[in-house]
């Protein structure tokens, strides 16, 4: 169904890495969720009225209060597709994700809602009247649950959007929890147990660890994760495919909401090169990666002697005693500075977030790693993070 919609409200479907049609996609899965579940909400709440089941009328809720999810992403979609302006130069993209945090938010909240209902029934049982009609019912929800978790993971991969996939992790708990509700009513009938108030606590917990995890893949992006590694290995090899970049380093890719990333970077140029001409490569590097990724791009020229045998073998040798310390640590930006008594070897060095060593401990043995190469070269070395 999504498929066939699709054809009719998302134009230029084949183009997912543009805003307008990210947005096509959000609002139409939207609109179809928040259709789909109000007919649950209807039929479930029927059959929970007629069976006097307080985990069936909760499960009914919880359809509701997915209604109203829907309804804060398709809204989410449509506000983060609009334009730039003075007071937000970079767009309201992070619109989606905050949308995505209020419906993780909804979520928890349901959760502690139904698990105080489900031990008030735990307390005080009451018998649950089973019927075909209502077994029917929570077959249906259970499929359409199992539908609407494939067409949101689908399209979620489709245009990469964390929201979508976390509303398909939702559906499909949904999904899990409505047949634990189901097989409550059939033990409650078949073996007289009355485990209705146990299945609404299994409900509720699978509510809440739905929220949990939908507030964790909205606020990664908020508070800044690193870049998929795909989207790395594309940035490197078009910039690396031209024959005057010898090297790529402090890579950073800034987020702005979904298809709207900027990212910057060094590349290391030779240093004998001709500037204009260096710097007119670098103009068509940063317009190629908006053409290719669709991004914008701040590219720094580093030059990098490369016509000094002595400077280009020492390089090596001390990339190698780094590699000796921790193959994880590399280093850039390597120049030597030679003076009278002494040569300064200057450079920077990358180390892994919660790396073993403190910077203090890295940056001693790099230093003692050097003098014992050398006993006249000293080590002035900048330990900093990798952000990709």
């Amino acid at each position: 169904m999504i498929r066939m919609l699709a054809k009719l409200f998302v134009p230029d479907r084949s183009n997912t890495g543009s805003p307008a049609v990210r947005k096509a996609y959000g609002i139409l899965c939207g609109a179809v969720g928040i259709g789909l579940n109000l007919l649950l909400f209807a039929g479930k709440l029927f059959a929970g009225t007629v069976s006097g089941s307080i985990a069936i009328i909760a499960d009914a809720f919880n359809n509701l209060s997915d209604a109203a999810s829907s309804t804060i992403t398709l809204m989410g979609f449509h506000l983060a597709d609009q334009k730039p302006d003075s007071e937000h130069p970079f767009g309201h993209g992070r619109i989606e994700y905050i949308s995505g945090l209020i419906v993780a938010m909804l979520i928890i909240l349901m959760g502690f809602e139904l698990a105080r209902t489900s031990v008030t029934k735990i307390l005080t049982p009451q018998p649950v009247t089973f019927s075909m009609e209502t077994t029917i019912i929570l077959v249906v929800s259970i499929c359409v649950k199992l539908y609407m978790c494939f067409y949101n993971r689908s399209v979620g991969r489709l245009i990469d959007s964390a929201a979508m996939k976390a509303t398909a992790m939702d559906s499909l708990s949904d999904s899990v929890a409505t047949s634990a509700v189901l097989i409550a009513s059939l033990i409650d009938r078949f073996a007289g147990l009355q485990v209705d108030g146990w299945c609404g606590v299994l409900v509720a917990l699978f509510i809440f660890w739905s929220g949990l995890n939908a507030a964790k893949d909205t606020l990664d992006p908020l508070l800044g994760q690193p870049p998929s590694e795909k989207f790395v290995d594309s940035i490197r090899r078009i910039v690396m495919a031209h024959p005057s970049v010898l090297g790529v380093h402090d890579l950073i890719v800034h987020d702005y909401g979904p298809g709207r990333r900027m990212i910057s970077l060094h590349a290391e140029v030779s240093a004998s090169e001709n500037v204009l001409a260096l710097h007119d490569e670098i103009d068509n590097i940063e317009m190629e990666l908006r053409r290719s990724l669709g991004c914008m791009a701040v590219i720094h020229m580093d030059p990098v002697v490369t016509d000094d045998g002595v400077t280009r073998e020492t390089s090596q040798k001390v990339a190698t005693l780094v590699n000796c310390i921790d193959d994880h640590i590399s280093i850039h930006d390597f120049r030597m500075i030679s003076g009278p008594t002494h040569t300064n070897l200057v450079f920077d060095a990358v180390v892994p977030f919660k790396f073993r060593l403190t910077d203090k401990q890295v940056e001693e043995k790099i230093k003692a790693a050097v003098r014992a190469l050398d006993g006249n070269y000293y080590a002035v070395v900048q330990v900093e993070r990798s952000y990709t």
